[in-house]
């Protein structure tokens, strides 16, 4: 699965969100296939973030274990458990990997991923989630990123529906633990939204760790994968993203001051004004402009249907024709640059130039799974 034409091959978790897309449409064999590539090289906790022959050295990521989760918890909802779960993945059995990963995550991985014991949030390394630049860090969120969370409660509730060994780890648990700290440490009521990220330097308890104010659309998937079910939480929710809407696109932090500063440096000077560091174009040098500007402001496309996923979950079967109305707004992307696909990213200001990959595969997926299922949905 090429991430992105013409500069990206296949990436962990492109290739892992790509394949919801794959279940959701039916297409069940290419997708076990990319499980069981990337499931083949699972060791003490990680997944490959790039696989290149049989060279999977590079694990640097906290999502795209999570996302196979994630994958697996869709499929066996298509399928019957068994034949997932059962199923051989070199030496090990399918819940035998999902087992094993998710034992050394709550343990800590090689790579630095651990679950705090008091709360169960899983902490994550910089440059581990998929807003990822670095040198210099163009989005600093090292400590309990809210994805990451949203994500690791999903597997957990999967884990404890399909466990059905006699030594069963308390997973329920785990996850109602999670689902509380998210409430308890990230939600801020007075804004209306979650916060995107408690900030640490190094593995502490999360309750030390600094919620940000920074608003961005990392949260909605706290709603697409159920782990919230407030119906008011989620209203104000997606109403408040909504801020972050742009044709075709969401933006990937709001232009609005921030309280917690957000540092991106490069050799002791401060790119970007910390308390105001919302980039509305991606152009310029890159290590000191477009990086800044990536995950600052630059709009995406691939987390542009879970907002529409989110609103239709939200509001229910009367929000999708909203949903499924803004969706639209991503067709005339296909009608420029590389027909018939959406590119990578817009500029976050008008009139939201495209920019990056010409063709991003998780941009069409997610498009083709929200338009999809939402359709489906309404026709029942």
């Amino acid at each position: 699965m090429v991430a992105g034409y013409p500069w990206f091959l296949d990436w962990g978790r492109d290739s892992l969100i790509f394949c919801r897309s794959l279940i959701e449409i039916g297409r069940i064999r290419d997708a076990f296939a990319i499980l069981s590539l990337f499931g083949k090289f699972e060791k003490d906790g990680t997944l490959p973030n790039m696989i290149s022959g049989e060279d999977a050295r590079n694990i640097e990521t906290s999502d795209a274990p999570l996302w196979f989760f994630a994958c697996c918890r869709q499929l066996t909802q298509t399928l019957s458990k068994e034949p997932l779960l059962t199923q051989k993945i070199g030496r090990r059995t399918m819940i035998q990997v999902l087992k094993d990963m998710a034992s050394s995550m709550i343990n800590g991985t090689p790579t630095g991923v651990k679950a705090d014991p008091e709360s169960m949030l899983l902490y994550s390394p910089a440059h581990f989630t998929w807003m990822d630049t670095n040198f210099p860090a163009g989005t600093p969120r090292q400590g309990y990123p809210i994805e990451i969370q949203a994500l690791w409660c999903h597997a957990l509730e999967f884990l404890s529906q399909v466990d059905d060994s006699d030594t069963q780890a308390p997973w329920q648990k785990h996850a109602d633990t999670v689902k509380r700290a998210i409430m308890d440490r990230f939600w801020r009521e007075d804004d209306g939204f979650f916060s995107d990220c408690l900030h640490c330097r190094e593995p502490v308890d999360a309750c030390h760790a600094i919620p940000d104010d920074a608003l961005r659309p990392n949260q909605l998937l706290l709603i697409t994968l159920g782990v919230i079910d407030d119906q008011k939480i989620m209203a104000r929710v997606v109403e408040t993203c909504r801020e972050l809407l742009v044709p075709g696109g969401i933006r990937s932090l709001a232009d609005r001051p921030l309280a917690m500063p957000l540092f991106i440096e490069r050799d002791g000077q401060h790119l970007v004004n910390p308390h105001a560091p919302y980039a509305g174009y991606y152009q310029g040098d890159e290590d000191t402009q477009r990086k800044p500007a990536y995950h600052n402001g630059t709009a995406w496309t691939w987390q542009f249907p879970v907002f529409c996923e989110a609103w239709a979950t939200a509001f229910g079967p009367p929000g999708i024709p909203a949903a499924l109305a803004w969706l639209g707004s991503s067709l005339p992307l296909m009608r420029t640059g590389a027909a018939g696909f959406i590119p990578e990213i817009l500029d976050g200001n008008f009139p939201h130039t495209p920019r990056g990959c010409d063709a991003q595969a998780w941009g069409c997926s997610e498009f083709a799974r929200v338009a999809h299922k939402l359709t489906r949905i309404q026709n029942k």
